[in-house]
């Protein structure tokens, strides 16, 4: 894929922001498909490298992290147990992604977060849910619950077919990346959807990564098929 092509915005997403007063462009940055067993390193040198300017922030979105780390799963790989069955029966669906609302994205949960965190996440939500409290099953579940990804009829083959799960080390896959880009731009992984985000890992203070999620608050690389994996946010 040509860098030409690279500074193209998603279809319907903006590409510049404004928060806190500043300016940012966001550009989405094109790849081929990440598939197990890719390099992420030689991913980053041949799609990030050379649009990287100094004072940009390379966010990579969490998925191809894992992906590269081997944390992808067939779905014909999963043999969930009775109680990924049970329990996923009552995980909300949204239009912007299943979560563990099936069986197979709930077992992975169970192997990631352990059954005793699982089960006390769902109890806790099952009462707070019954008086309008949303979001406490995430809240203790925690992040590697909420990074995994379950197939949608929008993803990408293969990973229509697929579950994916967070990315092993997030922060410290950011500081390498940092300096395999010359160390002169920030590095965020990011797990960043149409109904919000989180920043698993990066080179940023606290302060920063708050700022990053309001930069990416509306999901400027696209929750489909869009093939932008990678993006870089320059002040401007």
């Amino acid at each position: 894929m040509s860098q030409e092509n690279n500074g193209q915005a998603n279809d319907g997403k903006a590409l510049e922001t404004s928060v806190g007063g500043a300016r940012y462009a966001r550009i989405p940055l094109r790849t081929r498909v990440v598939m197990p067993g890719d390099d992420l390193d030689a991913i980053i040198t041949e799609y990030a490298a050379a649009a990287v300017q100094p004072g940009d922030l390379l966010f990579v979105t969490e998925k191809i992290v894992a992906i590269t780390q081997g944390r992808s799963y067939r779905l014909d790989e999963i043999t969930p147990r009775k109680l990924a069955l049970f329990l996923s029966k009552y995980v909300t669906r949204t239009p912007y992604g299943i979560g563990l609302g099936m069986p197979e994205t709930m077992e992975m949960a169970l192997r990631e977060c352990g059954t005793p965190r699982i089960l006390l996440a769902a109890a806790v939500a099952a009462v707070t849910k019954a008086f309008g409290r949303k979001g406490d099953f995430y809240r203790i579940a925690g992040d590697k619950a909420r990074a995994i990804d379950g197939p949608t009829k929008h993803t990408i083959p293969p990973y229509n077919e697929a579950v994916v799960l967070g990315p092993n080390n997030p922060r410290g896959v950011a500081a390498h990346l940092k300096a395999l880009i010359g160390g002169h731009a920030e590095v965020a992984v990011v797990d960043i959807n149409d109904l919000g985000g989180n920043i698993l890992g990066s080179t940023l203070d606290k302060a920063g990564e708050q700022n990053l999620l309001k930069v990416l608050g509306d999901n400027p690389l696209g929750q489909g098929r869009e093939s932008t994996p990678l993006g870089i946010v320059r002040s401007v």
